[in-house]
């Protein structure tokens, strides 16, 4: 029987193996567990940027000029006469 590798070598290959797979794992599950807690506060970061940046782009045509130009969202009832 012809054995190119001997089985001490065979058997720290397959350790190696295992070690790095472990540690990959560990590597997955503390960062599926960093964002599920930070989840809140990474949304609301990233909204912040967006919004920066859209309103960045605009030049501050937005502002607070919004309001005055659309009027109210929405309208109010004409008043009726009372007899």
């Amino acid at each position: 029987m012809c054995r190119s590798i001997s089985r001490r070598t065979m058997q720290k290959i397959i350790n190696a193996i295992a070690i790095g797979s472990g540690v990959t794992t560990l590597f997955i599950v503390g960062a599926g567990g960093y964002l599920f807690l930070n989840k809140d506060a990474l949304i609301e970061k990233a909204k912040g940027q967006i919004l920066e940046q859209v309103t960045g782009g605009l030049g501050g045509m937005i502002g607070d000029t919004v309001p005055d130009v659309t009027g109210d969202a929405i309208p109010s009832l004409p008043n009726t006469p009372s007899f």
